[in-house]
């Protein structure tokens, strides 16, 4: 067999850790969940309406990803950093056209994530009918806890709380999403062949705000875990 000759070293595999485990969880892509709870959408001026609205969702690249307890750089090309607390779904099986019914069979565990993202740059785009990739897609972006093996498990409700220098920002309940976990889950398996180690980060409830350098975000998710993050100056 003919081994595979790279210009430099490939990269390390993507994987997050897994609570209570030494073995890791290899990530295959990084979703996230758009306006799913409705303060959040009121508060940024997008309310949703159920019957006429489906969910919509963007990605990021593998090197959004961070671990929580980390520290990362204010980053570059932005003076109004945001910090978006959210559950993150694990999944341990794929596949396309998934049925509702069905789809916490695919469910390997759950993660507490921080979706962070350049607010001056989605607003911009958004008002000029661009695509949110360099507001959403920066290193570091994508915080994640380890994840709390849950096999098969549907989390419907619970307390989602973040704190930055311990002041209280977002306070919530996941009971508030307004598509749950199942019809992500279903409704992405219509337009991606899910796969073992995809993340679903779900959305984020009212109390969204920007963040300084120097700052710490502290978040928690009722029965799945914390997260932590320190932000320390543009090009630390």
């Amino acid at each position: 067999m003919t081994s595979i000759r790279y210009v430099w070293a490939p990269p390390e595999p993507a994987s997050v850790a897994v609570q209570g485990s030494e073995e890791r969880l290899p990530v295959q892509r990084l979703f996230f969940v758009g306006r799913n709870y409705h303060a959040h959408a009121r508060e940024m001026g997008r309310p949703v309406d159920e019957k006429r609205d489906r969910p919509f969702y963007f990605t990021k690249s593998h090197s959004a990803l961070l671990a929580s307890g980390s520290s990362a750089p204010y980053p570059q090309a932005t003076s109004n950093y945001h910090y978006e607390l959210e559950l993150v779904v694990a999944l341990r099986s794929g596949g396309a056209d998934i049925a509702p019914e069905s789809a916490h069979e695919h469910i390997y565990g759950y993660g507490c994530g921080l979706d962070m993202t350049r607010r001056d740059l989605q607003f911009a785009a958004r008002d000029q009918g661009k695509p949110w990739d360099t507001a959403k897609d920066c290193e570091n972006s994508a915080v994640i806890s380890p994840i709390v093996p849950m096999p098969g498990q549907v989390i419907e409700r619970g307390r989602i709380e973040l704190r930055v220098d311990g002041e209280q920002r977002q306070d919530s309940d996941m009971s508030n999403m307004i598509w749950g976990v199942r019809e992500l889950i279903a409704d992405l398996s219509r337009m991606y062949h899910l796969r073992p180690g995809d993340l679903i980060y779900t959305g984020t409830p009212e109390g969204v705000g920007p963040v300084l350098a120097g700052q710490r975000l502290d978040g928690s998710i009722e029965g799945v875990g914390t997260i932590s993050l320190q932000l320390l100056a543009a090009g630390a």
